[in-house]
């Protein structure tokens, strides 16, 4: 495991972004988080992440338009998706990056963190 990865979150539901910032908190990471996509979009202008992890529908900015605009941004980064409608983001149409892992919800914050940590680890 990489101690003290930066990850950026966004997230618009407001349980499941404390849960997700506790979970990844608790396993070493540090978490900035969001629950809007153009805010997190902000803040990535700003500083570099690890790994942007995001809900793919949100207001102001979905998660794939803030996924497309972080790997501009910064060609490094490691994205992963954390949705309810993993058909979305699948849609070879939507342009998602081509590394992205989706993580569809209902998940358990087990293995979030292990995903999370096998993406930062590859």
């Amino acid at each position: 495991m990489q101690p003290n990865s930066k990850i950026l979150l966004a997230e618009d539901d407001d349980d499941m972004r404390r849960f997700l910032v506790k979970a990844l908190e608790n396993a070493g990471h540090a978490v900035v988080s969001f629950d809007n996509g153009l805010s997190a979009y902000h803040r990535l202008r700003e500083e570099p992440f690890e790994l942007l992890l995001t809900d793919i529908v949100m207001p102001e900015m979905d998660g794939i338009e803030l996924a497309r605009r972080a790997t501009q941004l910064d060609p490094d980064i490691k994205v992963m998706f954390i949705t309810g409608f993993a058909a979305v983001a699948l849609n070879p149409d939507s342009q998602t990056p081509k590394d992205a892992k989706i993580l569809s919800k209902p998940f358990h914050l087990r293995e979030l963190v292990n995903e999370v940590d096998k993406l930062l680890a590859a």
